[in-house]
């Protein structure tokens, strides 16, 4: 039974090891910006607001490079495919006079035309990934200055604008009284309670079906204490947001994609095969796995999450410019490895990839805080990403 015990906690070590690090991390920042700028609140409702701001955009980049990573490829052009598709809203909207409701298909559709072509020449031809995207970031920028011809375009509609600087409207006003408060969204707090329990209860449901199929699970109590951490941050989050001003359009846009990628990854056939694909790539194909087909629709996928992320970004500036987007791709594959994903292929959380980037967006948000330089800032940054993937190969040796 031990040694049960120990291979779980192993197995679950890089996962809980994230957490655990953003929650250190966290608590750091807040003690730092409390002493050095005399009471200023790291973890004030309007902060919070802006680390999913700032940082929306990165996960939904994230999610997609996740399977593009796990196929065994990777994109470094989707910083660009950011910048040229929010260029394409932009002309949409302000040159031509298109409607919110039409632009917005219209723009996923380009960054699905852009993926396609990438992942055709990844899928078919056996060209490195590495090779075709370092081309597309250099193809695509060069769109983005071409279409919004080297200056800036704005600014937008306010239903365009609410894409990311909107917010969910209270439904329940009466719980203001509840709580004795002139200003509290009892919608974002109710939505904070209710994923905490989900959150839980998934766990514990999933937990129930590993040990119906012999699967040794972690221990109860390391179970118990990394539910209550999550819940309690979901709650402590929610209560913050109810004092400004609710829910962020944008964080119900990367809740409701972590869902749905959570899911095709862990409970789809499809994404399983993905997995398979990075795993062992001629064992996939033999085993009957159109590699190619699945290949193409990765990159098709990220193409279309990297032009969501270009307008979530676009409508927080409410302005596009040629020079959006620069080292979006960094910022996603060091979420991506940094959560736990091997740089190997066939491995890797969606939740992880959750934790990894918001570890980067609270070192950044941090850091700025307290107003260490770019220079620093960035040399910080690749450290962090340096010392996770040297993790991740320890535990690779260490295995076996």
């Amino acid at each position: 039974m031990a040694d049960n015990n120990k291979a779980a906690m192993t197995a679950n070590l890089r996962e809980n090891g994230m957490l655990m690090a953003l929650v250190f991390i966290v608590a750091f920042f807040w003690v730092l910006v409390r002493y050095m700028l005399n009471g200023v609140d790291f973890l004030s409702a309007q902060n919070i607001n802006n680390l999913f701001l700032q940082n929306g955009h990165v996960i939904i980049m994230a999610l997609g490079m996740l399977l593009v990573i796990v196929a065994g490829h990777i994109d470094l052009s989707v910083g660009s495919i950011a910048a040229v598709t929010g260029g394409v809203a932009a002309f949409l909207m302000v040159r031509l006079d298109l409607p919110v409701f039409l632009t917005i298909p219209a723009c996923l559709i380009v960054g699905a035309i852009i993926g396609a072509w990438q992942g055709y020449w990844v899928a078919f031809w056996n060209i490195p990934s590495f090779i075709v995207t370092l081309s597309g970031m250099m193809v695509f920028r060069g769109g983005a200055m071409l279409v919004l011809q080297n200056q800036n375009i704005g600014p937008f509609p306010r239903s365009f604008q609410s894409l990311s600087n909107g917010f969910v409207p209270d439904f329940l006003p009466f719980l203001k009284g509840v709580f004795g408060l002139e200003r509290f969204n009892g919608t974002a707090f109710l939505v904070g309670i209710l994923a905490s329990i989900l959150v839980f209860w998934l766990g514990y449901r999933k937990r129930v079906q590993n040990r119906a199929y012999g699967i040794v699970d972690e221990p109860m109590a390391l179970f118990l204490i990394r539910n209550l951490i999550v819940s309690a941050a979901l709650i402590f989050i929610s209560w913050k947001l109810a004092l400004f001003r609710g829910l962020p359009n944008v964080l119900i846009v990367m809740a409701v994609l972590t869902v749905l990628y959570a899911f095709f990854t862990e409970s789809t056939t499809t994404g399983r095969r993905i997995y398979a694909i990075g795993g062992n790539r001629k064992a996939a194909a033999l085993s009957g796995i159109n590699v190619r087909k699945l290949t193409f629709l990765t990159f098709v996928n990220m193409g279309v999450l990297a032009a969501l992320a270009g307008m979530v970004v676009t409508a927080r500036l409410n302005s596009a410019t040629p020079k959006a987007g620069v080292g979006f791709e960094l910022d996603a594959i060091a979420a991506v490895f940094i959560g736990g994903a091997s740089m190997a292929g066939g491995s890797g959380k969606i939740v992880g990839v959750v934790v990894g980037a918001f570890i980067m967006g609270v070192m950044n948000n941090g850091m700025s805080i307290l107003g260490i330089g770019i220079d620093y800032q960035q040399m910080i940054k690749g450290l962090v990403l340096l010392a996770a993937v040297i993790f991740d190969v320890y535990n690779k040796q260490k295995q076996g």
